[in-house]
């Protein structure tokens, strides 16, 4: 097992701020799921209705653990002013105030895609593998340091263009989706970009060292590889139609 970076000697000078953000910008250029094939699909037009509503299903796994990850880097997090800029994310999803939050408008993607609530809030359609893939996310957040967690929210920099991808392809390929299901992709067009220009102005700040620097690379590859796996999961289901079975009926 590696040591934490705080703990491991330097031996290569900090990369320079704009190389490192480079560097971190590169990873999504080669690694979002973006690229994936069964967003491709999807992007495309060439999914089919339940293959749209397994992905709407099991993202939704996603959706609700993000504001309990967020909660577990809150409470690794030793500085006050860091914190209260980040529970607005938790805000975000769970609602706050007048906000329903994410987690209600994408319920509403659900339902507009033909899935009732229920189904979705009981986890019905999750696959192990995206289970795991997600759990695997909020473990790492609460395993790490608090600025290895927050960097790899990262992804935040290549999300904005594939919510505008959906908020295109959706009613142009699939016009059986309900338009009220795609408030959550234009919400996070505002939402992302504000957060992630806090996030890497935070990470290009602290991480002083090259071993920080490694670290934070680190962690938004994790990150993305984990979001790929999620879609590899999907892909196997409902693409190649291999599924492990059921444990309640062996």
């Amino acid at each position: 097992m590696s040591l934490p970076f705080y703990f491991q000697l330097d031996t290569d000078p900090p990369l320079s701020r704009d190389d490192f953000e480079q560097r971190l910008r590169a990873i999504g250029a080669r690694s979002y799921h973006d690229k994936h094939p069964f967003h491709v699909l999807m992007n495309e037009g060439r999914c089919n209705e339940e293959q749209i509503r397994g992905w709407v299903a099991n993202r939704f796994y996603y959706q609700v653990q993000i504001p309990i990850k967020d909660a577990a880097i809150l409470s690794i997090c030793p500085d006050r002013e860091l914190r209260r800029e980040w529970i607005r994310r938790i805000h975000d999803h769970d609602g706050f105030q007048d906000d329903p939050g994410g987690i209600e408008r994408w319920l509403l993607l659900g339902e507009a895609v033909g899935l009732t609530r229920q189904e979705l809030l009981e986890q019905r359609r999750l696959l192990p593998g995206v289970r795991f893939a997600v759990d695997a996310y909020v473990h790492f957040c609460r395993s790490h340091s608090w600025l290895e967690a927050m960097a790899s929210s990262l992804t935040e920099l290549f999300a904005p263009s594939i919510h505008q991808k959906r908020i295109d392809a959706f009613p142009q390929f699939y016009p059986w989706i309900q338009e009220e299901g795609l408030r959550y992709f234009r919400k996070r067009l505002t939402q992302a970009p504000k957060d992630v220009n806090f996030t890497l102005r935070l990470v290009l700040d602290r991480c002083r060292t090259r071993a920080a620097q490694e670290a934070a690379l680190s962690a938004l590859r994790f990150k993305c590889e984990l979001l790929w796996s999620m879609l590899d999961a999907m892909y196997m289901a409902y693409v190649l139609r291999i599924q492990m079975p059921s444990l309640d009926e062996q």
